[in-house]
């Protein structure tokens, strides 16, 4: 096999963390959540969406640009394990449980929650 072959089945098999992330602002008691079967590139690319004020959220957008980004949190909430039947691939129901679970969570603790 060609190294070629061999990374692109290396990158098929990868198993990225998934699970809920927030973004929380520390001036008051607001936070967007969202699920993700890739936890890193959806945090990352938030930040990026975010400093670069383009963000799909708008109202996320509007209080990260009066708050600024040292006011906020960007964080895992809980991370979502993989099933031990490797032939599952889609965790779209089982992320969209836990996001409606965090939901009812923080909304419980007071807090303003946004969706995607």
């Amino acid at each position: 096999m060609d190294r070629k072959k061999e990374l692109k089945e290396q990158y098929k098999q990868m198993r990225p963390d998934m699970g809920i992330m927030g973004i929380r602002s520390k001036l008051d008691t607001w936070c967007y959540i969202e699920g993700s079967q890739n936890l890193r590139a959806v945090l990352n690319g938030s930040r990026f969406k975010l400093e670069t004020n383009f963000h799909p959220s708008r109202e996320l957008l509007k209080k990260f640009q009066e708050q600024g980004v040292e006011n906020f949190t960007f964080e895992v909430l809980e991370q979502l394990e993989y099933d031990k039947d490797e032939t599952k691939t889609d965790y779209t129901d089982d992320l969209e449980i836990l996001l409606l679970e965090w939901e009812e969570r923080l909304v419980n603790q007071g807090i303003t929650v946004v969706k995607r």
